[in-house]
């Protein structure tokens, strides 16, 4: 018999996502649907010696309950890491290890957001935040954007008329556009929040994975007030299996996020933790990022190839600089999944774009992930989607 359950899971769906992955499994398909690295660029056979290793010299302490922080080594590189590259300082005290940062997503959800508050979030925006935040039932405002990022005047009357508890953005390699936000807006977007005093949750999966250009400053390097929470993840430049992110943010409003973490799986993994931190520290970290950029830029070149050659007149998509996807606009009359249910018919699989809006609307909208397929099946599944695209559009 079924048992009573609280109310939040009326709120709580699967994602699309997930879902689509249980179909794409199989080898014959061609999938542009996960936002999965390439498997074949994962540092095995080291990490095995690594492990090994580590087990032999350290197995107690790899073994054992740790502190909820987090390995300090690794709070360390990382913070490291972060001081060279995001433009900002930062110290090992400034980090919390999270078990990959969809966790720090979920800490933030529980810190900030009570029912019926207001959260501002890009549009589109990554469908595993909203599926994290609707579980505390807020209400979502999206703010339109362009090839430059968040548009301020759009922004600016939303903050003058709502009061969020915080606002949502992926300013590099946004998933699901692939847009990076300009530096320029980075500087006014950090001006207008700062004018309204409201935090900014700042996800950074992809700042590492840059194919054209300079890493642009993070939002934490404009911000004089400690506005900024900041979310990273190994899980793009190592392996997503380890489960490895972290939350970096001002001390005070740190020490509430290790409260949540406390309370829901009291720290992330000690194994996983100074595997990773002994492969960090093995001189191995930038050659690997190297041939993940150079591998995803190869991608990146043949799927936009493929589209400008492959897909109908009065298709529109995005060009990314950095990380893993593309956003394609279908003609108007074109319902993305069921558009997907023809394309899966064909053996090659997309993620419709409407999972990436609050209200699941731009139904004429796809995204189009590069990183897991090599160049040849991507020209091949491209070339498919256009194929039942002109039949449908031949049909209307």
């Amino acid at each position: 018999m079924p048992f009573p359950l609280a109310r939040r899971m009326e709120f709580i769906t699967a994602s699309d996502v997930r879902e689509l992955l249980k179909v794409t499994q199989r080898p014959e398909i061609i999938s542009f649907a996960g936002g999965l690295p390439a498997p074949e660029l994962f540092p095995i056979e080291e990490l095995a010696k690594l492990a090994h290793d580590l087990l032999i010299e350290d197995g107690v302490r790899a073994l054992q309950y740790s502190t909820t922080e987090g390995y300090p080594p690794l709070r360390e590189w990382i913070a490291a890491r972060m001081t060279s590259t995001w433009g900002a300082s930062f110290e090992a005290d400034d980090i919390l290890v999270t078990t990959g940062s969809q966790q720090g997503l979920d800490l933030t959800a529980k810190l900030f957001i009570d029912e019926g508050d207001v959260v501002v979030t890009e549009s589109p925006t990554y469908l595993a935040a909203l599926g994290a935040f609707k579980v505390c039932r807020p209400r979502f405002v999206e703010v339109a954007t362009d090839d430059h990022g968040m548009e301020l005047a759009a922004l600016e009357r939303v903050l003058a008329t709502e009061r969020p508890k915080f606002v949502y953005v992926i300013p590099n390699g946004q998933n699901p556009s692939g847009r990076t936000w300009s530096v320029e807006r980075r500087e006014g977007f950090m001006k207008v929040m700062a004018r309204f005093d409201v935090p900014v949750i700042e996800d950074d999966a992809y700042l590492e994975i840059r194919y054209d250009g300079h890493t642009a400053p993070s939002m934490r390097s404009f911000d004089t007030r400690g506005q900024v929470v900041c979310l990273g993840t190994l899980s793009k430049v190592l392996a997503p299996g380890l489960r490895i992110g972290w939350v970096a943010a001002d001390r005070a409003l740190l020490d509430r996020y290790v409260l949540l973490k406390q309370s829901a799986d009291l720290h992330t993994a000690s194994l996983t933790q100074m595997l990773a931190e002994r492969w960090l520290t093995s001189g191995a970290f930038d050659s690997s990022l190297e041939r993940i950029r150079d591998t995803y830029r190869e991608r990146r070149d043949a799927m936009l190839a493929a589209l400008e050659s492959e897909l109908p007149p009065g298709c529109r998509f995005t060009r990314p600089d950095s990380g893993m996807f593309v956003w394609v606009e279908f003609p108007p009359t074109i319902r993305s999944r069921e558009l997907l249910a023809r394309c899966l018919e064909r053996e090659v699989a997309f993620v419709p774009g409407d999972s990436f809006f609050a209200d699941a609307t731009r139904l004429n909208t796809a995204r189009l992930n590069f990183s897991n397929m090599p160049p040849e099946r991507i020209r091949e599944g491209v070339k498919r989607i256009g194929r039942v695209l002109r039949e449908t559009l031949a049909q209307d």
